[in-house]
């Protein structure tokens, strides 16, 4: 790579402490995970500093010699090992290190240490996860969501950033105040609670609005509804794109999109299908989001059926299966019936491995799907199988339409599917299947004609 290039690239490190309980395969998944969310980020990651410790330190996270070594390397120099005096790197750093990337939520306090003593800005986990929501929050609501997350997260960080800054102005008089004496921080946290309040109220009167426009839309359009859920990057927008032959954003970063797609299952079938693309789900995603985007996956506990989307060339697949369990869960989704759909069967090896591992999945997992969402056979299947379930409880019936009343065969078209057609002097018949409501009404209306 042309070194002129290198430099100009946003450069990160990266450290994080392995507990106990934590494997190695868990270990190594995280760290890869906040590598790309790093990426979605802008970051390109150059180092990474590991530790195994039985808990966190309370001063700085890491221990004292894992913190000089990160500040060595900040600085510019490779640093030596503890144990033999050996170099750590050979390699020179090119360009500044921009941030140190910590894969835990740590303390306010924790992170005020870190980010004295190795001198360059410090992110934990939550922080990076938020500043991605907030860069790609497009709608209305998503933006206040991410918001509230947003000010959640910094209240407590307050009175860090004010020692941070020193004893200047850190009593404010008492204009715009309560009273005279009022700190910096006081002020500040009664203006993010009245921002949060704010919000709250808005998002409170954006979900009333959105849960009358989908209902009248399910009522008025006789439509069922499918959610695709699962980790991000676990290949939903593609299958959307193939479900619904639409154009949607497919990115290979983590979070790419955040607010919710919502297109027709295609090619159309009766009862009509919306298929919606939720945001996707990760690991320890923080608990304040997954409050504040209650209301972004509420899709999900909309939905009739849930597709639950899983990587299945991802070793840590079970992992991310769990985690998206948890959210549903928290989010009071795991009622609605879901699916398991076995994404990226062709990213696991040849022919042989793809069907060995097919194998073990239906196996383990009987009621499960394994696809390629690149593969239109695959996706056809899939098809068939979503509408199946709604076709389950369709009613299967016969309409007399008198030649008189044709101008009501494009009602029939609409609400069920013509399975046959005929005709004698008096007028056609119709044998249909549909919902039996959508049945019942058009035979009501017809008998009206007689």
């Amino acid at each position: 790579m042309n070194p002129e290039v290198e430099v100009k690239l946003k450069r990160a490190i990266m450290a994080s402490v392995q507990l106990p309980n934590v494997t190695d395969l868990e270990f190594e998944a995280s760290l890869m995970e906040l590598r790309e969310l790093a990426k979605t980020l802008g970051y390109t990651v150059v180092e990474t500093f590991v530790q195994k410790r039985t808990g966190f330190d309370r001063t700085g996270y890491l221990g004292v010699g894992k913190r000089q070594e990160i500040t060595s390397y900040v600085s510019g120099q490779s640093g030596f090992d503890e144990m033999d005096g050996s170099p750590l790197s050979t390699e020179p750093v090119l360009g500044e290190i921009e941030v140190l990337l910590v894969d835990h939520e740590i303390s306010p306090s924790q992170a005020r240490n870190l980010e004295v003593e190795v001198d360059c800005e410090v992110m934990d986990r939550t922080m990076v996860i938020l500043e991605i929501f907030h860069r790609n929050a497009r709608s209305r609501a998503a933006k206040a969501q991410v918001e509230i997350a947003r000010l959640g997260y910094m209240a407590p960080r307050l009175r860090e950033a004010a020692k941070l800054a020193g004893p200047q102005g850190r009593q404010r008089s008492g204009v715009g105040g309560r009273g005279s004496g009022e700190s910096h921080t006081e002020l500040d946290k009664r203006k993010i609670r009245d921002r949060v309040a704010e919000l709250q109220k808005e998002i409170l009167a954006m979900e009333a609005e959105r849960k009358t426009q989908r209902a009248r839309r399910m009522e008025n359009e006789g439509l069922a509804s499918v959610a695709l859920v699962g980790y991000t990057n676990a290949g939903k927008s593609t299958l959307m794109r193939a479900l619904t032959g639409s154009e949607v954003l497919v990115a290979n970063k983590l979070f790419a999109t955040l607010d919710t797609t919502v297109r027709t299952l295609y090619p159309e079938g009766v009862p009509r299908v919306l298929v919606s693309d939720t945001v996707g789900f990760i690991k320890n995603l923080p608990h304040g989001l997954v409050a504040s985007f209650k209301s972004t996956l509420e899709e999900a506990l909309d939905a009739s059926l849930l597709l639950h989307v899983i990587d299945a060339s991802d070793p840590g697949f079970e992992r991310q299966l769990e985690v998206t369990d948890t959210v549903l869960k928290e989010i009071e989704a795991d009622v609605v019936p879901r699916l398991r759909i076995f994404n990226k069967i062709d990213f696991v090896g040849d022919e042989a491995a793809q069907v060995e591992c097919e194998a073990a999945l239906r196996e383990k997992y009987p009621d499960c799907v394994v696809m390629s969402a690149r593969n239109p056979a695959d996706v056809a299947r899939l098809h068939k199988t979503i509408m199946a379930y709604f076709q389950r409880d369709l009613a299967e019936a016969e309409l007399f339409l008198p030649w008189s009343a044709q101008q009501f065969r494009k009602d029939i078209y609409a609400c069920c599917e013509v399975l046959e057609e005929r005709a004698d002097e008096a007028g056609a018949f119709f044998r249909v299947r549909g919902a039996p409501e959508s049945v019942e009404k058009l035979r009501e209306q017809f008998a009206l004609l007689g």
